[in-house]
Parts: structure tokens; C-alpha cells; sequence
């Protein structure tokens, strides 16, 4: 009996404590030049539940994005916000991309983006504000593959942009 009490005071004691869980608020884009293409190809990876809540809380909408559907109905918006908080300057001109597509993988979103007509360049330009609007310590992460070089750019809400310099 004293084992059973102990045991059920015990459990009580330990379940009124909540552990203060700290999410990581996080999203890496990828960029890579196409000198044959002329173009910029533009993979950008975020969470859908922090897609969801930026996407509803900026458009006033109730928006999901739990379904394959969701994704083609909505893709005017989560291009519209895209454009809205990711820039690119090549050679300090901007350049302007659109929303090919986006996919499903696991418990992200994956967003596939295109530049156009983009010539060989030597410095760009990254502004990414994706999720900051929402989520004060997001970080976005930026690789930018040109050639055979990678580097790389962590952007946050007071550290947005960054030039690179191929």
C-alpha cells in the first residue's frame, strides 16, 4: 500500500511540472546558377505548420496546407509571399522569379522557385525575411552554388541580407 502511494504521489508530482518546450524556427533555400539555362534555380524548404500560420495570419485567411491540393489551390498566395520576403539582386539590379511548384517531404514544404534570363554574374545580392514576420529567432539558411563554389549566408530578422562575391 505505502509502495501504491508513494508510486501515485509520485506520478502527480512529476506530470504538474511542464518542461518549457523551445522550437527551432529554421528554413534553408538553395540556389544554384544555370549558366546553360541562364537562370537561377531556387529550392526553398520551410515547415508547414509555420508556413500555415504566416500565410494566415498575413492574408487573414484560413488557410491548410495539410494536402497535395492545398498546395496548387494556394500557390498564388505562397508565391505573393515569397516575393514579398525573399529578394535577389544580381550586380545590383533585382531579379524577379516565380513559383514553379512546391512538394511535400515529411513536415516541411518544399518550394521550387525559378529566376529567368539571368546573366553570368560576380556578386549577389540575398534578402530573406521568409517566416521573420512571424517568428522573431528564425534563421534562414542560404546556399548559393555557382560553378563548382558553394557559400553560404545565415539570415535573420536583423541580419536580412547579405552579399557574396563569386
Amino acid at each position: 500500500m505505502k509502495k501504491t502511494l508513494f508510486l501515485l504521489f509520485a506520478v502527480i508530482g512529476l506530470s504538474s511540472f511542464t518542461a518549457k518546450i523551445h522550437k527551432t524556427y529554421l528554413s534553408v533555400t538553395e540556389i544554384e546558377y544555370s549558366k546553360e539555362d541562364e537562370s537561377l534555380q531556387i529550392v526553398s524548404r520551410v515547415f508547414i505548420d509555420d508556413f500555415e500560420k504566416v500565410l494566415n495570419k498575413r492574408y487573414g485567411k484560413d488557410i491548410s496546407l495539410s494536402y497535395k491540393e492545398d498546395l496548387k489551390n494556394h500557390k498564388d498566395l505562397m508565391e505573393k509571399y515569397l516575393q514579398d520576403k525573399l529578394h535577389i539582386k544580381i550586380e545590383g539590379k533585382p531579379v524577379s522569379f516565380y513559383l514553379l511548384g512546391s512538394k511535400f517531404d515529411a513536415d516541411q514544404i518544399v518550394m521550387f522557385i525559378e529566376a529567368d534570363k539571368v546573366k553570368d554574374f560576380k556578386k549577389i545580392q540575398v534578402e530573406n525575411l521568409i517566416l521573420t514576420d512571424l517568428f522573431d529567432s528564425q534563421k534562414n539558411i542560404v546556399n548559393i552554388k555557382k560553378d563548382s563554389t558553394v557559400k553560404s549566408m545565415l539570415l535573420m530578422k536583423d541580419d536580412e541580407e547579405e552579399t557574396v562575391i563569386f
